[in-house]
Parts: C-alpha cells; structure tokens; sequence
C-alpha cells in the first residue's frame, strides 16, 4: 500500500484503509474468494482472512480449512477465531443455563377447553383485549426462535479480531473506514448485502462486483482443479432444508447422530422459552421427521434455508 507521503507525491489519493481481511467460512464463495486473491485475479491483496469457529462444523469443514491453511494454498494468513462451542452450550442450556439462541422451532399446544383472549380495536385502532373465549380444539403453534448465535458466535468474534489487528482494540473508532472487509457472497445471494454497521469499516463484495454465481464459482474452482469446498454450516443447523438433513444423514453418519442427540436434549427446559423446541422445522424429532423435499413431489420449494450474513459463504 503507498505511505500518504508517496501517495501525494505521485498525486494519488491517499487511502485511509490500513486493513483487508477476508471473511472466511470456508463454504465455495469464501473459498473462491480466497484462492482468487491468491492468483491475483482480484485485488488489492487482503492481509488476512478470519474464521470464525464455532465449534460445531463438519468433520469435511475442518479438512477443508486445513487445506486452506496448508503451506503454499494462500499468500497470506488464516486467523481462527472462536467464542467457544456451540453444541456445548446447547447441551448446557438443556439443563437450564444461559444460551445464544439459535433459530430452533418451538412448538406449543394449547388444550381442548383452554381460556383465550378475544381482541378489538379501540377508538385510537390499538388491539385491546374485550373478552375471553373457550378453544374447541388443541391448537398447535410452531415458531422459529430469535437467532442470536450468527452474533455470539460468528459477527462478534470476527469484529473482536478485526480492531485488534487494525489497531483499534481498546481504543476510540475513528469516524472513517480505516478497514476494509471482504465478504463472499455471489450474486446470486445479492439479497443477502447489508453494509457495515461499523464507521470504521466498509464491506466489499467482490463476487458481486465479478458477476459470478456460486455456479461460476464452483466452474472456477474446477478449473484450477481445487476441490469442491463442504457446506459450511454448524452439523444441527435449523436453517437446514430437507435435502441438506438428508445429506448429514445419508453420508455422515457420527453428525447425523450428533445432531438427533442435540435435538431431543434441547426438546424442553431451554430458558426463556415454552413449549417444546425442534432443530427441525416440522417441529418433530430430526430421526422422524419427513426429510423429502417439496421438489420431490413435483413443487417448487420455496423454503429459505439459507443463513444471512457471516454463515455458510
């Protein structure tokens, strides 16, 4: 990078970005991201990349990101962050200790005969309750927890990391973009763009800038002929489709049987939350769910499985 001083010198704007760093997650985006760097098709080289570990990866995952780290892969260096284990922390929260919520699905029934609240609007259109009425049926109700492990466990460690090697740790943020993060997202996932939060730092996308699709990013990883990166995604993610469970099942035996542990040991006594919880969105056991997918039937599956942000690119 040029100093301010040659930068003026030779009548260039001088840049105020004293850091590129690549989020990695290992997944076919952040990977190609990374390995086309390394071959100079996109620029200026980061300084470094950051994974954010977890704990609770696929064994394919890990592999993979040796391999990342192995001599002679990337110019430059693969920093592993971590906020601790997330299975543990859940097969904590199943005995009723504080945990980073992930977006499970919580099913509760309300008996034949319970009393209900009846609403109207006032005169002002807010709802208020008028009366109470008797249900004639059990009511079963499934919703999706808040999501709060993509921000313990990815976002907050990264950004931990990233003001320590901007120099920024312990200290006042400046109230410009003195860091540059990259993120590998494809246009494709266009919708999945947010800019940074932070003054301090700019997000980059430059997939998005190239044009390319996860497609075109797998035809590019073929052709310098890489291997083909796993899913990145922790082994009990709620986000996963049906096809994604059956994969863990079908080829993965030990995450398979790890995630269907985890499943029935959060089932009850998670704080904060009634009824019973589900990593499955059917809001059944995972080892009985029905893991066919609507495409299977002959429909268009319009589920969206895909985490946001910092997971699985």
């Amino acid at each position: 990078m040029l100093s301010f001083s040659n930068a003026a010198a030779e009548g260039i704007e001088p840049s105020a970005i004293r850091l590129r760093v690549l989020s990695l997650g290992a997944g076919v985006q952040s990977t190609t991201l990374a390995l086309m760097a390394a071959h100079g098709e996109i620029g200026p080289m980061p300084d470094c990349a950051i994974f954010a570990d977890t704990g609770w990866e696929p064994k394919a995952v890990y592999e993979h990101l040796d391999w990342l780290r192995s001599p002679n892969v990337l110019p430059f260096p693969v920093h592993l962050v971590s906020a601790g284990n997330i299975r543990d922390q859940l097969m904590g929260a199943a005995k009723g200790k504080r945990w980073a919520s992930i977006p499970a699905f919580a099913k509760t029934i309300t008996p034949v005969g319970s009393s209900v609240p009846v609403f109207d609007e006032d005169a002002a259109g807010a709802l208020v309750e008028v009366s109470t009425r008797r249900t004639t049926r059990d009511t079963v109700s499934i919703g999706m927890i808040r999501r709060q492990c993509t921000t313990d466990f990815k976002i907050v460690p990264i950004r931990r990391k990233v003001r320590e090697l901007a120099g920024l740790a312990r200290k006042r943020s400046p109230g410009h973009p003195v860091v540059e993060q990259w993120i590998g997202i494809s246009c494709d996932e266009i919708m999945r763009v947010k800019p940074s939060r932070e003054t301090w730092q700019v997000n980059r996308w430059p997939l998005i800038e190239m044009r390319m699709s996860r497609r075109d990013c797998l035809a590019w990883l073929r052709r310098h002929d890489y291997p083909d990166p796993p899913k990145s995604a922790c082994i009990g993610c709620p986000f996963h489709d049906n096809a994604r469970w059956r994969a863990v099942r079908d080829h993965d035996a030990a995450a398979w049987s790890d995630a269907v542990e985890v499943d029935r040991a959060i089932r009850t006594a998670l704080r904060g939350i009634r009824g019973e919880v589900f990593l499955h969105r059917s809001a059944v056991p995972l080892d009985e769910a029905d893991l066919s997918t609507l495409s299977d039937h002959g429909q268009l599956d319009l589920w969206p499985n895909e985490c946001e942000g910092m997971c699985g690119v």
